[in-house]
């Protein structure tokens, strides 16, 4: 996969993308990440005319032309956020680093109910909705949203005197103290504002020193994804903020384990969603993401439908997770490219 940005507008950019099979794809990028143009010659327009590969290959120049525009001009164009690797690896990181009893104060539910499902002892937190078809196809999501404490990093001096000119005080009020969940509108306004002029007055250098500060702020009620007697997917409701979240758990109701087994086993899904993130867009995943596992369930899907795509979530060797993978899934013939990746 290769992209260049050919034109930048007031509203957003036209970027060029070179597919894995050398075919040009014209692709407009909001600066919000909306797709207001694509234009392809060499595969049918008509989606109903389409292959489903190249369906899939379409798919993949949209996903690398918003993470192309991410990476060099610093919008948020990957919708949604929790399909973009940087927020991913930046949930990952927050996770690995807490312990044991912060862990259970923000997924002790889903743990919860994963672990009733397989022991008769523990009581569920969600029960199976009477139209459910069966449990066997429960999805329990859980959504993640991450804060900021940039006075964990060296930039906490300089954080201070510009949160002073949004009337925040980082020392009598500490990031990790405020849920924004629970602000005000103005008070939102303002940390908004604040995390914003942060991010834009800071160089690369000084941004991979911020990254050391994401912590998770909340996290969402447990909800679930069914399907209903007709066969329809339903989602339940839950209580979360008005934001979008920087990372989605959705998990079959699998046995999780004790909870330490469980808290790793997390960090190890996310891991798979970041390599599901650059599989999809075209592109190899860092070294440190060339695993096998399941991780976002569309992309299983796809891995299932897509003949070009080996079974990265089911891979048929044995203890083949970590090490020793065959070339197929990672390797020069695999179809992936490369691209230029923050999390390296």
């Amino acid at each position: 996969m290769r992209a260049e940005i050919k034109k930048e507008t007031n509203d957003g950019f036209g970027v060029l993308v070179i597919d894995n099979n050398n075919v040009e794809h014209k692709i407009g990028i909001c600066h919000d990440g909306e797709i207001d143009g694509h234009e392809c010659e060499y595969y049918p327009s008509k989606p109903e005319k389409r292959t489903r590969e190249e369906s899939e290959h379409g798919k993949q120049a949209r996903r690398y032309a918003q993470y192309y525009v991410f990476l060099n001009r610093g919008y948020d164009t990957v919708t949604p956020k929790w399909k973009n690797p940087v927020h991913l690896q930046a949930v990952r990181s927050a996770i690995d680093s807490m312990d044991l009893e912060e862990f259970e104060d923000h997924f002790g539910d889903l743990y919860q109910q994963l672990k009733s499902h397989h022991d008769e002892h523990t009581e569920r937190v969600l029960h199976p909705p009477s139209d459910s078809q069966d449990e066997d196809y429960h999805l329990y999501r859980k959504h993640v949203y991450l804060g900021l404490d940039p006075l964990e990093t060296d930039l906490a001096d300089d954080a201070r005197e510009l949160a002073t000119e949004f009337g925040l005080d980082l020392d009598e009020h500490a990031p990790t103290e405020t849920s924004l969940t629970g602000l005000t509108n103005d008070g939102l306004e303002a940390w908004t504002g604040f995390s914003t002029e942060l991010f834009d007055r800071s160089d690369e250098e000084e941004l991979a020193e911020l990254a050391e500060g994401f912590y998770v702020d909340t996290t969402s009620e447990l909800h679930m994804a069914y399907l209903d007697h007709d066969g329809i997917e339903q989602v339940t409701t839950a209580i979360e903020p008005d934001r979008e979240p920087d990372a989605r758990f959705e998990e079959p109701p699998v046995d999780p384990g004790t909870l330490e087994q469980f808290q790793h086993g997390s960090s190890f899904d996310l891991a798979c969603q970041i390599r599901d993130c650059f599989v999809r867009m075209g592109v190899m995943p860092p070294e440190e993401y060339q695993i096998l596992g399941l991780g976002h369930i569309a992309a299983a899907l796809a891995y299932e439908e897509v003949d070009f795509y080996p079974d990265y979530h089911a891979p048929d060797e044995d203890g083949a997770y970590i090490s020793d993978l065959d070339s197929k899934y990672f390797g020069d013939g695999s179809l992936l490219g490369s691209v230029k990746s923050l999390l390296n």
